[in-house]
């Protein structure tokens, strides 16, 4: 395994458990869980703050969602597309704001900013929700002669809508009815019809 395998097994070995116990999580939890010995997280990692620093960047980029999104088969309908992108979104935000939360509660100990560390070198926020937007679009591109819009307009929108109910507070089980609505309007279909 090289370096930067090793590296990134470590890393989603350790979220889980940044969600479970914060910073207060020992690296020998962490060998456990990633099947290592304690040794290994040292020789890719110069301590716990630098692993830890590499899950914030991981959560934060857009690896995963754009792996989750890539997997939906598009010979689905479209609704079952849709619906699969908002709960991979959805899960993908979840897991971002437990890790940030884990790393960030109020009294937790920090750690001391050292001479000669450097800052991890987050995700570029914007890129990252292109290259949604993007892999987004790819799931409305079967029905491009449907759609008012251009896919990448249409992914636009669906990712706005999706990001407001999260930042809202909706409830996971509402992905369905929020696909429901942005396919088919908020109206009745009854209604306006004379």
């Amino acid at each position: 395994m090289s370096p930067e395998q090793r590296r990134t097994m470590l890393v989603q070995a350790t979220i889980p458990l940044v969600i479970a116990y914060g910073r207060a999580v020992t690296t020998r939890r962490i060998a456990q869980a990633a099947g290592v010995g304690e040794g290994t997280i040292f020789r890719v990692f110069a301590d716990k703050d630098e692993l830890l620093d590499a899950c914030v960047t991981a959560v934060l980029g857009p690896g995963n969602t754009l792996a989750e999104l890539a997997a939906i088969d598009l010979a689905k309908p479209l609704p079952e597309r849709l619906t699969e992108a908002a709960e991979a979104l959805r899960a993908d935000l979840d897991r971002m704001g437990a890790v940030l939360g884990a790393l960030h509660t109020p009294g937790a100990a920090r750690p001391q900013p050292r001479a000669g560390r450097e800052q991890p070198r987050l995700p570029d926020r914007a890129a990252a929700m292109a290259s949604t937007r993007d892999a987004l679009a790819d799931l409305f591109a079967p029905e491009r002669d449907a759609l008012r819009l251009t896919p990448e307009r249409t992914a636009q929108l669906f990712l706005g809508l999706l990001l407001t109910e999260v930042a809202g507070g909706g409830e996971p089980g509402d992905t369905t009815e929020l696909v429901d609505v942005f396919l088919h309007g908020a109206l009745t279909p009854d209604t306006g019809k004379a």
